[in-house]
């Protein structure tokens, strides 16, 4: 009896160690994911950024800079304003006529509702 007693003990004993060295497996498989991850986190950051990066240069050598952009819009607004103010002053005094034609050019009659009586 004394003999299975240990040989239940020395069973016992057998499965707690493999127990932790599954333990200790696991835990190493999960640091190993982890570490992984951990690359190939850094490895995407590191594509992004060197991505914004020739999209930054590509921009910049096909479109300018911010303020360059914004500097040629402002002036080609000037030249469209100017352009409609001359447009504006060229037919400003013919319009006034015109206006001025139309309201002095008063031809009384009388409403078609109204009856002679």
């Amino acid at each position: 009896m004394a003999s299975q007693t240990q040989g239940i003990q020395q069973l016992l004993a057998a499965e707690k160690r493999a127990a932790e060295k599954v333990s200790e497996a696991r835990k190493r498989k999960a640091k190993r994911l982890k570490q992984a991850k951990d690359e190939a986190q850094d490895e995407v950051e590191k594509y992004r950024q060197e991505r914004e990066r020739q999209f930054k240069e590509f921009e910049a050598k096909h479109l300018g800079t911010r303020e360059g952009v914004a500097a040629k819009i402002d002036a080609e607004t000037k030249v469209r304003i100017e352009e409609m103010n001359k447009l504006v002053k060229k037919q400003e005094e013919a319009v006034i006529r015109d206006i001025l034609d139309l309201v002095y050019d008063i031809k009384p009659e009388l409403h078609v509702n109204y009856r002679l009586e």
